[in-house]
């Protein structure tokens, strides 16, 4: 019989990991630690809990999950890691817990987390989300499914970013992303829509394109128009004919309630301190 766990990895008692969790070589897991099936741990990771992960994930050498938080307001609460099925977490990535009892940092579904990226407290990872070597989410940061942020950038607190929204590498992200939107720049700015992204998403072929064409008017509106915010919600609303559009139509209304930082725009009005978006 294979032996699962390595002779000379560190599982306190209390850790409950399921017979087919795989461990690897100095492998350190504290006591209030939840593994799932089918789920790879690797050489030297760190588990410190409470933290509870699902199924089928890897992780990969050096990872360090469920530590605490680096905020002056921890006190020492119960905080969590939640980690959903089917991630991989790379080398050194690390996730800390949230700060306040009962408080969560979650990571979904089937995504990627590349090398020594770092997930801060309270963050929210949907599903299928990418996010490349080097990245540093600060507190309290909500990615939605399906985007990818690429590599050696930092995300501002409270910055939320939407649905397969792409970000380029090496950009300062301070405000929030929009959905199906490719930003990049320092200061970062909506370059244009994530073309590749819908596409593989499939929405680009729904309804015979109508929904692709939906989303290009609502970009031209929003960033190639002249219109203020504002004026450009309000054009908005009147082609939200598709879950998409509504999507991100609630987004950048949201965008604009505290503690949310407003989000990235497109470009400044001519001759005016006034931003498009």
């Amino acid at each position: 019989m294979k032996t699962l766990i390595h002779h000379t990895a560190a599982i306190h008692p209390g850790a409950e990991l399921h017979p087919t969790v795989e461990v690897g070589p100095y492998a350190v897991i504290g006591r209030e630690v939840k593994v799932g099936p089918e789920t790879t741990i690797g050489a030297h990771v760190v588990l410190e809990g409470p933290t509870e992960i699902g199924a089928r994930n890897q992780i990969f050498p050096g990872a360090a999950i469920g530590l605490e938080p680096q905020d002056l307001k921890y006190d020492g609460g119960s905080s969590m890691v939640k980690i959903g099925d089917g991630n991989r977490i790379r080398e050194y990535v690390t996730i800390n817990r949230a700060t306040r009892t009962g408080e969560a940092t979650i990571i979904g579904n089937n995504n990627l987390l590349m090398a020594y990226a770092h997930v801060g407290h309270n963050c929210i990872i949907e599903d299928s989300v990418t996010i490349a070597n080097g990245v540093a989410l600060a507190g309290h940061i909500h990615i939605e499914s399906r985007a990818t942020i690429s590599g050696v950038l930092g995300v501002h607190q409270f910055v939320h970013i939407g649905k397969l929204a792409m970000v380029g590498g090496m950009s300062r992200i301070a405000r929030d992303v929009p959905p199906y939107m490719l930003i990049e720049g320092n200061p970062a700015r909506v370059r244009s829509l994530n073309i590749v992204g819908i596409r593989r998403a499939g929405i680009a072929q729904a309804e015979q394109g109508q929904v692709y064409r939906s989303l290009k008017k609502a970009f031209r509106i929003l960033y190639r128009s002249d219109l203020t915010l504002s004026q450009a919600l309000e054009q908005l609303e009147l082609i939200a004919d598709n879950e998409h559009v509504q999507h991100l139509l609630q987004f950048l209304r949201m965008s604009q309630v505290k503690p949310r930082r407003g989000s990235i725009p497109g470009r400044q009005l001519p001759n005016s301190d006034e931003e498009i978006c």
